[in-house]
């Protein structure tokens, strides 16, 4: 198993990090050492002081594929959830500086906490989607599938072109704006559709 997260895939969340707007996905992937589940706490990492948090749906690959046209791309997941996409945007910032990779970011442990998946029969359209992120009770996050840059069909069509895809893999899709800090004490909790599929603490 492993875990494919898109980068910049909502024009607002490229902008407010003065990122460019991609013209093709943009992928990076983190290691199954990084999952968070059954709403287990996260521990604040001693290597950085600037952890952020990214809400992102998250789409389950049902079947093994590669090279995936696009129109039969829906072929290969029946299962949603929402998950976060942590990073410790100070170490990532001295990367790219640098020109260096983003995964000391990005990958470490317990960086993707996943919430409970449902069926995709729940819904009409995946790319009509509404999902959020609270902290605190706060509304910090509000996210629509159809603002996405790259439709998640055109995402598994392209990167199947260069991964092959497993049963079990999970896509981490893109955030919308609205990102930041986490501190010890919050509690996170992410809606799909206002259905609570997530809920943790940072410790």
């Amino acid at each position: 198993m492993k875990i494919i997260a898109i980068g910049r895939n909502y024009v607002d969340h490229a902008k407010e990090l003065n990122n460019a707007v991609p013209t093709k996905p943009v992928f990076f992937m983190k290691p199954e050492t990084a999952l968070l589940q059954k709403n287990r706490p996260f521990y604040y990492p001693d290597f950085s002081n600037d952890i952020h948090y990214e809400a992102e749906i998250v789409v389950k690959i049902n079947k093994i594929g590669r090279y995936i046209e696009e129109e039969f791309a829906h072929r290969y997941y029946d299962e949603i959830g929402i998950g976060i996409d942590f990073t410790a945007r100070d170490l990532q910032q001295k990367q790219k500086e640098k020109g260096l990779p983003w995964e000391v970011a990005k990958a470490f442990d317990h960086s993707a906490p996943i919430g409970s998946f449902v069926n995709l029969s729940n819904y009409t359209n995946i790319q009509d989607i509404h999902f959020s992120l609270d902290i605190n009770g706060e509304r910090v996050q509000n996210g629509h599938t159809k603002d996405m840059l790259f439709s998640v069909d055109k995402i598994i069509a392209y990167i199947s072109q260069f991964v092959s895809l497993k049963i079990g893999d999970l896509i981490f899709t893109g955030t919308p704006a609205g990102v930041g800090r986490v501190k010890i004490g919050d509690i996170l909790e992410a809606p799909i559709e206002e259905k609570n599929l997530l809920k943790f603490e940072i410790k």
